[in-house]
């Protein structure tokens, strides 16, 4: 009877110590996020955050940390027709400029780019789109150690094991994993990207 009581507190235990998914957007306001060169291509609308205007980048600064290492990412999203959006994950502040550091999940279902949403941009592309605009769908990231897996409606779409003797390309050459903060993009005033329900579980 002892070894049962035991097991069972063991197994809660390990129950109460799974990670718990963290809101990083309230829905109401950008508290928790810093933009960068254009701060009025982000607002919040009817819970959502609206994503049209001139390129910027929106740099999560709240109470998860800007140091995140391994975690999974959820968003919730929905692209307009010709819409160029991205997730950078492992990436800084910077006040201009496309971020250097870090690596980006596309979010493209119809902008001329060929490179596609839940593609690792630059460096494992995706070319087909896996969702349609005006369709809420769910981007989910994880970040483990080397790999990088990106699902849309939990299907995988990527991954990406960056290898141990890793040398980005020129163009790209802050691309590698160390740890960071996320960034959501704004990439030119003709694409609209609405975001809600972003959330992040830590990962050990």
């Amino acid at each position: 009877m002892k070894s049962i009581i035991a097991m069972a507190l063991a197994a809660t235990s390990l129950i109460a110590a799974e990670p718990e998914w963290i809101p990083l957007f309230n829905g109401k306001d950008l508290d928790g996020w810093k933009a960068n060169e254009n701060p009025t291509t982000f607002s919040v609308k009817d819970g959502e955050l609206v994503v049209k205007g001139d390129r910027a980048h929106l740099f999560y600064t709240g109470k998860a940390g800007t140091e995140l290492k391994n975690f999974e990412l959820k968003l919730e999203i929905m692209t307009k027709p010709k819409a160029n959006s991205g997730v950078y994950i492992h990436t800084a502040f910077q006040p201009s400029g496309w971020p250097d550091k870090g690596y980006e999940i596309q979010v493209n279902n119809t902008h001329g780019d060929p490179k596609k949403t839940a593609g690792v941009y630059g460096i494992k592309d995706n070319f087909t789109a896996p969702a349609k605009d005006d369709e809420w769908f769910t981007m989910h990231i994880i970040v483990k150690d080397k790999t990088i897996v990106a699902k849309v409606n939990d299907k995988v779409i990527s991954e990406w094991v960056e290898p141990a003797d890793w040398t980005p390309p020129k163009n790209f050459a802050g691309r590698k994993l160390s740890s960071g903060t996320i960034a959501i993009q704004g990439h030119d005033p003709g694409s609209e990207v609405h975001y809600r329900k972003i959330e992040l579980k830590p990962l050990p």
